[in-house]
């Protein structure tokens, strides 16, 4: 039988849907196409699974080979197919036993020389995978992250020779460790830093307690980005199934973010020319963005008025349902983003409206033009002030 059956996962927002990758081999001039709206890393996998084939001692079908990504109305992109597309070929070239990968999901890029490769957003699909009742293949180098999921069965190989001597009961390898979520050595700020500043420490022990937003107002030097980072040391620490919503997120990003295996809520402080799009994700391949990668933790706007009013206003909606909907033509995707906002802005231009040295010289006219910058709707969203 010259057809083979693999399965894989592509990625699509925070979700993982199933894709089958279907190998045929027929006669004919030799040949070797990719079908199933597969985007250009997709289709350079012809020649990262050709050299790896070669490359491991295999002999590469000399007929002519389709291969399907199935749904075919999803769009694919990346390496992250090679592995699942280089076993399909085996399987069907019956260099492999049939049925052999029935059990099993593979996700990896290969290398020319046949080695296997990370890819990022690996953590949704191990989630997914284990509700699919199925084992993980993956890199070595996503073992660990892959490795969160408990109750996965995870293989993790070093070439796609390991991969199919398991296959072929040659060699054997043993399930990857469960990871655990421990950190040796990290350190974060600490609210007991912080001399005097005893009404705003107060203000930032209130937002926390009750997860309310807060909008720090001052001059220049007053330690108002200091406050702002100490905000997460006095945060609650992340539930276990809190830690693995941000690190799907932060897995899809390809972001490794340190303070999560220590149970530290995320702090995201954007510079402020970001983006909409930076800041509440996008793209024609939608990506979290700021919002979403401060899910579960605090994002930092300071300089609140100097931010775009267009890119302030897009937080509206988000702030109020915890969730972002992001909609292009081809597809539709949604995002968590349940943060809590810790804005900081001077009182005038200058920043040093009520001082008393009287150094302030910005009229009336000036300090209302500087905060209409940050309109009425966004303003009753921001809890303290």
């Amino acid at each position: 039988m010259a057809l083979a059956i693999v399965h894989t996962r592509a990625q699509l927002g925070i979700q993982s849907p199933p894709v089958a990758v279907e190998v045929h081999l027929s006669g004919g001039l030799p040949s070797f196409s990719i079908v199933g709206m597969p985007e250009t890393g997709v289709k350079e996998s012809r020649e990262r699974v050709r050299s790896s084939l070669l490359n491991c001692g295999f002999e590469f079908p000399a007929r002519r080979i389709t291969v399907n990504l199935a749904p075919a109305d999803l769009p694919k992109e990346g390496g992250r197919y090679d592995l699942a597309i280089a076993v399909g070929i085996l399987i069907a070239s019956g260099q492999l036993p049939q049925n052999c990968a029935a059990p099993y999901e593979f996700l990896a890029e290969l290398a020319l020389s046949g080695d296997l490769r990370p890819v990022s957003g690996v953590l949704p699909v191990a989630l997914s995978c284990r509700n699919a009742d199925r084992s993980l293949w993956v890199a070595c180098e996503n073992a660990q992250e892959a490795g969160l999921v408990n109750g996965l069965e995870l293989f993790a190989a070093r070439s796609l020779l390991d991969v199919s001597n398991h296959l072929a009961a040659a060699t054997l390898i043993s399930p990857a460790v469960a990871a655990e979520w421990q950190s040796d050595d990290f350190e974060g700020h600490d609210m007991s830093d912080v001399r005097g500043q005893y009404q705003a420490k107060r203000a930032l022990e209130i937002a926390a307690g009750g997860g309310h937003n807060l909008l720090l107002c001052g001059p220049p030097g007053s330690g108002k980005s200091m406050l702002a980072s100490r905000l997460p040391g006095i945060l609650p620490s992340l539930a276990p199934d809190e830690r693995l919503e941000i690190a799907a997120v932060y897995s899809i990003a390809g972001i490794k973010e340190k303070s999560l295996f220590a149970g530290v809520r995320p702090f995201r402080t954007p510079h402020h020319t970001a983006s909409a799009v930076a800041l509440v994700g996008g793209g024609s391949n939608p990506r979290p963005g700021e919002i979403s990668l401060a899910h579960q933790g605090v994002l930092f706007l300071d300089e609140l008025p100097e931010y775009s009013r267009q890119v302030l206003e897009v937080m509206r909606e988000p702030l109020e349902s915890g969730v972002i909907h992001i909609s292009r033509a081809a597809l539709q995707t949604s995002f968590p983003a349940r943060f809590q906002l810790i804005a900081a802005m001077n009182p005038c231009p200058c920043g040093y409206r009520g001082d008393q040295s009287g150094r302030c010289r910005c009229t009336p006219d000036q300090v209302q033009r500087y905060q209409a910058r940050i309109s009425g709707p966004l303003l009753d969203r921001i809890d303290l002030q």
